[in-house]
């Protein structure tokens, strides 16, 4: 178990956002080995428009818009930081806290598998992914701080 606690502004980012998500975050900053922060929530149409504009997201269809999405970027050192190693560490302890839930998650590692019942290592799941979108003649768009409730389950 950490010692790491959710502050202030990761509280007010879980605002509004699905309770299902909201208990695997709570969750997730117990289990985990690395200190995460809530970056984003619940988005506006006008924050995603901005954010689709200078290429930082894909879709105007966006799960932060209706709060089943969650951005979790690694705090080290007093700054939020964009790195794939601690990213993994996370998606480890969400993965681990969305099974003790029951919650299904798709993560922007691997958008194209289930997140929560995978057994591959969060690097293995980019490195498939990426590799199933190049031999499928696509780019991939990978955003490792992603967690999402699958629209199926949570339309």
């Amino acid at each position: 178990m950490s010692e790491f606690k959710l502050g202030t502004r990761s509280l007010s980012e879980l605002k509004g956002v699905h309770p299902d998500l909201v208990a695997v975050v709570k969750r997730a900053i117990v289990l985990t080995v690395q200190d995460f922060s809530v970056h984003d929530g619940i988005r506006t149409l006008a924050e995603q428009q901005r954010l689709v504009a200078c290429g930082a997201s894909q879709t105007l269809d966006s799960r932060h818009i209706t709060g089943h999405a969650v951005d979790l970027v690694p705090y080290i050192n007093g700054k939020l930081r964009w790195e794939w190693p601690p990213i993994y560490r996370i998606a480890d302890a969400v993965r681990m806290a969305a099974r003790e839930n029951g919650t299904p998650l798709r993560w922007g590692g691997a958008w194209d598998v289930d997140f929560t019942d995978s057994t591959s290592s969060p690097e293995d799941l980019v490195s498939g992914y990426v590799g199933r979108r190049r031999k499928a003649g696509l780019r991939a768009f990978i955003d490792g701080p992603h967690f999402e409730l699958p629209r199926a389950l949570y339309p």
